[in-house]
């Protein structure tokens, strides 16, 4: 990073100072603090967009922050002034909660980025402007320890875990939050001054409600989350190495390709009902199936490479290579067509975990988005099926891609209430996402995508249940249409598809740390009536 001077942390970090610093010849270099970006500065026009160019945001000004305390004052000329705060770490949220015309001051968290080991605290700390891959770097090289957190190395640490957080190795391993044992947070009570808290999850703790909320509940709600603390719940030892889990050494990837070509709707129709069957079969907790993470990828069948299954797992595992061999032979048994492509490569576990590019949806030309998503309890049923056949088979180009990705596993083994994140019996998680690069075709290509997810869940309301199929949707794939009365139709309220029971405790936890609304979005946690 430019201008900034690294240092050793007294625990074996590298971490970062953000006033003065000295070189080895003694002399001061300047470092990076807390810098103000207004409107005519020539800075400004690079920090109004995040991923999505959909949403494009005009505050006052852009404040870049490097510590907790320049994020306390921050939020208090904030309050003070009476503008509307947000807060961006990646910028990978897809929903305008941060490029919002509404939003007058953007905190900017970014360059927060510090990954180290807290004796004190005998957790690691992980500041929350790092991403995933830098994160998944310095926990590696470090420890050789890991977490279950996702495969998309510039997603930002801010959001991801409070929403709750999954990857690859969540079947084995659970959910990013099982795994989270303490939260910085800066509040705002209702003298309108902010201060920031320390929330552990340990039984005396009396803020230990606020590192609930933030074990699931989503970003933006409650404050700004400045650091986390993650350690193992079983943990004991005082050895760092131990305290998460290892990591794998390597990473077996298998995939098969089919093209449309050929494809009949049968043929769809097997190959999507047996990936589902498969997980329905194989997402119990601790066996040799559930150390793989499956996925299928399907597109419109103008664009290629057309159908994808394919799965990870650790190398390490005994049999990885015939779990992998299984899994590819029984989705594809029946399918009435050869994929045109099918193989298994094993790479080093950091390459494939951190390596830019990985994950990252779309390119520099193509940043437009909309996303929606769903828990599934079981794989499609044959009328949704059917629905997706429909969309991509269409002489009308829909741009969505479906993505089902496999769940359960460990996750299910956490009581619902236990952590926010109430979800813990589905077997899968679908996104359904497009991107495109002109803003003509916006409206065009947001309502195709409704209209795919809408007959999906036609027997619903038009939205994922929580029914025997479904489990309502996932917060960190946000998706404000199902505020939206007239596409979700279902009598169910979009809160409880994100949250479920839990959502009354959470509305109490907004009440205690920011009872004068200040952090808040179109799906944010509201206020008590």
């Amino acid at each position: 990073m430019t201008d900034l001077q690294s240092h050793g942390h007294p625990n074996g970090a590298v971490t970062a100072v953000s006033s003065e610093a000295f070189t080895a010849g003694g002399q001061h270099q300047t470092v990076l603090g807390a810098s103000t970006i207004t409107r005519d500065d020539p800075r400004y026009d690079s920090m109004l967009r995040g991923t999505n160019h959909r949403f494009v945001g005009s505050p006052d000004y852009v404040r870049v922050v490097t510590t907790t305390e320049q994020v306390v004052q921050a939020v208090d000329e904030a309050v003070a002034s009476g503008r509307r705060i947000a807060v961006r770490s990646g910028g990978h949220g897809l929903e305008n909660f941060v490029a919002n015309p509404e939003v007058k001051i953007l905190l900017d968290i970014s360059e927060m980025t510090a990954v180290y080991y807290d004796s004190g605290r005998r957790a690691f700390a992980i500041e929350s402007g790092a991403t995933l891959g830098h994160v998944f770097r310095v926990l590696f090289k470090g420890w050789g320890v890991t977490i279950p957190a996702g495969m998309c190395p510039e997603v930002g640490v801010g959001g991801h875990f409070a929403g709750g957080g999954f990857g690859p190795l969540s079947r084995s391993l659970g959910a990013v939050v099982d795994y989270l044992y303490a939260v910085e947070v800066v509040v705002v009570g209702e003298d309108g001054r902010a201060r920031a808290v320390i929330a552990t999850r340990e039984p005396g703790d009396p803020h230990r409600d606020l590192w609930w909320a933030h074990t699931g509940g989503g970003g933006g709600n409650f404050g700004v989350v400045t650091r986390y603390w993650m350690r193992s719940p079983d943990a004991l030892s005082s050895d760092p190495a131990e305290l998460l889990p290892k990591a794998p050494a390597a990473t077996r990837s298998g995939l098969a390709i089919w093209s449309w070509e050929g494809m009949s709707e049968e043929g769809f129709t097997t190959l999507l009902r047996n990936f589902g069957t498969w997980m329905e079969n194989n997402s119990a907790a601790g066996t040799p199936e559930a150390k793989l993470f499956p996925y299928f990828h399907g597109t419109h069948k103008d664009t290629p490479p057309g159908l994808m299954v394919g799965a990870l797992i650790d190398e390490g595992v005994p049999g990885a290579e015939a779990l992998m061999t299984a899994f590819l032979d029984e989705v594809a048994a029946g399918v009435g067509v050869e994929p045109a492509m099918r193989f298994q490569e094993v790479q080093p576990w950091l390459y494939a975990a951190s390596y830019p590019g990985y994950g990252d949806p779309g390119n520099p030309g193509v940043r437009r988005f909309k996303i929606k998503a769903a828990y599934l309890r079981k794989g499609y049923s044959d009328a949704q099926i059917a629905a997706v056949h429909k969309h991509f088979t269409g002489e009308v180009y829909n741009p969505a891609q479906v993505l089902l990705v496999g769940y359960g596993g460990q996750v299910n083994t956490v009581a619902p209430d236990a952590t926010a994140t109430a979800q813990r019996d589905s077997i899968l998680k679908a996104a359904y996402l497009g991107a495109w690069a002109s803003e003509a075709d916006d409206d065009t290509n947001v309502g195709l995508i409704r209209d795919l997810f809408r007959d999906i869940y036609a027997h619903s309301g038009g939205v994922p249940g929580p029914d025997e199929l479904s489990d309502g949707a996932y917060i960190n794939y946000p998706d404000a249409d199902l505020a939206d009365p007239e596409l979700n139709t279902s009598g169910v309220p979009w809160h409880t598809l994100y949250y479920k029971d839990n959502y009354p405790r959470l509305q109490q936890v907004k009440k205690r740390y920011d009872p004068r609304n200040v952090f808040r979005h179109a799906l944010s946690i509201r206020l008590p009536e």
